[in-house]
């Protein structure tokens, strides 16, 4: 099989399993399932990905890969770390907000296994963390501040970006938000833990 095609065979089987888990959840959903309404084998899903668990865990791994592959782009070559944080802010809110994430969301808070919640932490916050925090030990470094705040001030970040704004997301509490929005939240949220980081010690 070629890879463009391999490519679009996946991508249906991506739009399927979304599709299913919006209406039935995780837990009522099945590998037969998603390969019938994806059109492809039983077979291929399981010789793709194992099982549901490993399928669902691909999703999760996909979703976060947009904002991996800017930050490793920006630490490989070294920018700013302002300027990774410029491009980082609109692109994180526009995949925790996404519509992709919010069915993620959802379905892990009613899945009683917990185990769609334990992918979406593996996968996706816990591979993004730590190198946000290695963007902002280049700040601290920088900036002379302690080198062992990196961790701190990059939580301070995503709380400031983020708030309840996922959260609100999740529960239908609050529309999609617009490119403009989201650039200008990722703004201030810069704005304002630089200036924390800039504050003095005993401030």
């Amino acid at each position: 099989m070629k890879q463009d095609q391999k490519t679009q065979r996946q991508e249906r089987i991506a739009k399927a399993a979304y599709e299913l888990l919006e209406e039935q959840g995780y837990a009522g959903i099945s590998m037969l399932k998603i390969a019938r309404r994806a059109r492809a084998s039983n077979e291929t899903l399981y010789r793709w990905y194992g099982d549901k668990k490993g399928l669902f865990q691909m999703l999760v791994k996909e979703n976060a890969a947009e904002v991996t592959a800017v930050l490793q782009e920006g630490l490989s070559n070294k920018m700013p770390p302002e300027a990774v944080l410029d491009i980082l802010g609109p692109r994180l809110l526009s995949v925790l907000l996404g519509n992709r994430a919010v069915a993620l969301n959802r379905a892990a808070a009613a899945d009683a296994s917990g185990e769609l919640g334990q992918s979406l932490s593996r996968y996706g916050r816990a591979a993004v963390m730590p190198l946000i925090e290695q963007v902002f030990l280049g700040l601290c470094v920088t900036r002379r501040k302690p080198t062992a705040k990196a961790a701190l001030f990059a939580d301070l970040y995503l709380r400031l970006l983020v708030g309840d704004l996922q959260i609100r997301r999740v529960s239908g509490g609050l529309a999609e938000l617009k490119p403009a929005a989201m650039e200008h939240r990722a703004e201030m949220a810069k704005k304002f833990v630089l200036q924390l980081m800039n504050a003095p010690e005993n401030a």
